[in-house]
């Protein structure tokens, strides 16, 4: 589970680089609820999308020249500087420099060992989103990468996570705790290699969001039926959910996860 308490390490925004914001703005409101405000050409027309009034995710025009469609995660930096540093000396590459963004907050992206794309945000005004795990909202993070081994050392190193093995059939499931997570300690990821020929295991190393939804397969068919494509099926795992991978209309793949009801949780 996630939580809006963030601490170092800890998911804290998610994003998406599309080609056509008004398309995707209607693409999601369709199957998450999102509405889209847009903070105008002075922010580049990046703007975010609310759920209920509260922000649950941003979305901005692609950054690069025939840069594909992409959701991107952003994990909370106390020092995007110095965060900056820690991803060079494991090993991985700084795609764009801290910079500031107005009063919002600090931010920067890159990529792991493999070329996995992430981001980090320092907070300033803006603390990162404002629900998580309500349907409509992100619950989940994961990794999917051919070196899992190489990803814990690389994270490890540079967010200080703790990592776990979880009993996922036929499945060598890492989860992710940030350290700095209060109260024990709360998962808030996984990492997870696919061999080849796996639904799903045809992309390059990437990060994925799962978005919370009241029921898997009715987000599928509003999904399919606004133009996206489903890449791996709906499928129940038990003590976990039901959920999917989807490609939205312009090609940017999420999950969509109906969360199982723990007893006694």
């Amino acid at each position: 589970m996630l939580t809006t308490q963030y601490t170092p390490g800890s998911p804290i925004w998610v994003d998406l680089a599309t080609p056509d914001l008004d398309a995707s703005a209607a693409f999601y409101s369709e199957v998450l609820g999102w509405e889209f405000e847009s903070q105008a050409e002075a922010a580049g027309n990046y703007g975010v999308f609310r759920l209920d009034g509260r922000i649950a995710a941003a979305a901005g025009p692609c950054r690069e020249d025939g840069g594909a469609a992409a959701w991107t995660l952003y994990f909370h930096t106390a020092d995007a500087d110095a965060l900056a540093k820690a991803v060079e000396r494991a090993g991985g590459a700084v795609r764009y420099p801290p910079s500031d963004v107005f009063g919002a907050g600090r931010t920067a992206h890159f990529a792991d060992r493999a070329g996995a794309r992430f981001a980090a945000w320092q907070p300033g005004d803006v603390k990162g989103l404002e629900v998580v795990d309500d349907a409509g909202s992100l619950a989940w993070t994961e990794l999917l990468t051919a070196d899992t081994v190489g990803a814990t050392e690389f994270y490890g190193a540079v967010f200080a996570w703790q990592f776990g093995l979880a009993p996922v059939p036929g499945i060598d499931y890492t989860v992710i705790t940030p350290a700095a997570q209060e109260g024990g300690g709360r998962e808030t990821g996984g990492i997870v290699a696919l061999p080849p020929g796996v639904p799903g295991s045809d992309a390059a190393p990437q990060w994925y969001p799962y978005f919370e939804v009241g029921d898997c397969d009715t987000a599928v068919e509003r999904a399919v039926g606004n133009g996206a494509s489903v890449i791996v099926a709906a499928d129940d795992l038990p003590g976990v959910g039901r959920m999917t991978m989807l490609a939205d209309s312009f090609g940017a793949r999420f999950n969509v996860i109906k969360s199982a009801v723990v007893e006694g949780a």
